[in-house]
């Protein structure tokens, strides 16, 4: 049809769709009356070939014809991948809430249709303010987050309080932190597991600092990745001492819970505590130098990480030097690590504190060491 299309018009086109959609509802409707109960793959496959096959030879629509032949090969395997994984996908399907589908659908159409729309320049109290990049921010951290969200969703209850944790890192570790002191609280042979939670949610929230810092400003990276991944690297090797003295326990279920990161109340919070961190680091840069710069950080990090990275990372962008955006947002770390330590010992009770408070002395001695190594080879 699309060859004869220049000769004949398009009706011989349309006619051929209206055959193959004419067939494929017989089909489908005569399933319906013998109440072979199925979905419409079948039938979305078969018309998604045919508009696949209209694309291949449409010459008027992709140039050059490489270029198209690429396209159209590239959403033959997306497709092909899509249906492959059918299986999977229903079981996905399956643990997720209708709440988390909502959420999910909201954001993106939020994500799609007004991040767009959003103004992309400075404004504000001293210029700082960029909505358009505000709303980036709150996409990648919501996108981040979510990543780990679906991971416990398709791991399901009982995967073990490590597993969980090593997830949950990524969406809030101070979620986990309360999680697994609540759990050793209750159940105190679990106290080892639960310190194992805690440390690997804490060395999974540095891994989420370094990509977050990747995304934003890459170069800053260079400087940031010493007292980072000091902390990553001390935090796996207590992780390892810690698993290896809780294998011997009794088998553990994880009742941690989070909310799905792609509710609009939650990114409207977070893009709020951006803003509000992202102009009082400009302010204490300007009006108190380097060391208000770090007081600010040290604040910032009692109740959020990600705040203090992104806006630390969006000044160095700007100008800031790297060796500073680098130890600011680690005293940000530091802080938040210092909170989850305190919170661990207060509501796990002692055995938990004897675990968790030199873990993480260790932990930020070795952050402390990277960061002096930073200071050293700049």
């Amino acid at each position: 049809g699309m060859f004869l299309r220049k000769a004949v018009g398009p009706w011989l086109l349309l006619a051929a769709l209206g055959g193959v959609v004419t067939l494929v509802s017989i089909s489908y409707v005569d399933d319906l009356r013998s109440k072979r109960g199925r979905g419409l793959t079948t039938e979305a496959s078969i018309l998604v070939t045919f508009m696949l096959g209209v694309l291949s030879a449409a010459q008027d629509l992709i140039q050059p014809t490489s270029q198209r032949v690429i396209v159209v090969a590239a959403l033959g395997v997306i497709i092909t991948l899509i249906l492959s994984s059918k299986p999977w996908l229903q079981q996905f399907l399956r643990k997720v809430s209708r709440d988390d589908l909502y959420a999910t659908v909201k954001f993106l159409i939020v994500a799609v249709l007004v991040l767009p729309l959003l103004p992309n320049r400075p404004f504000g109290p001293l210029q700082v303010l960029n909505p358009f990049n505000i709303g980036l921010m709150v996409a990648l951290i919501a996108g981040v987050s979510f990543v780990g969200y679906v991971a416990i969703r398709v791991l399901g209850p009982g995967r073990g309080m490590a597993v969980t944790a090593l997830v949950g890192g990524l969406v809030s570790s101070t979620a986990v932190t309360l999680s697994c002191a609540g759990r050793a609280r209750r159940e105190p042979h679990l106290t080892a597991a639960a310190a194992l939670g805690i440390v690997l949610a804490s060395s999974i929230m540095s891994a989420r600092v370094l990509i977050e810092v990747t995304v934003v400003h890459l170069p800053l990276l260079r400087s940031l990745i010493f007292p980072i991944g000091a902390m990553m690297l001390t935090g796996g090797a207590v992780s390892v001492i810690f698993y290896m003295s809780s294998r011997a326990g009794a088998p553990i279920t994880s009742d941690m819970r989070f909310s799905n990161p792609f509710e609009l109340s939650s990114a409207v919070k977070f893009g709020s505590l951006f803003a509000v961190v992202l102009v009082g680091s400009k302010a204490a840069q300007l009006y108190a130098g380097t060391r208000g710069m770090y007081a600010a950080a040290l604040l910032a990090g009692l109740t959020d990480v990600d705040a203090i990275t992104l806006s630390t990372a969006n000044l160095a962008r700007d100008g800031m030097p790297h060796s500073v955006a680098a130890t600011t947002i680690m005293l940000g770390v530091t802080a938040n690590s210092i909170v989850k330590a305190v919170m661990a010992s207060t509501i796990g009770g002692k055995a938990l504190a004897l675990r968790v408070a030199p873990a993480f002395l260790v932990m930020l001695a070795g952050g402390g060491v990277g960061l002096a190594l930073m200071w050293l080879v700049r």
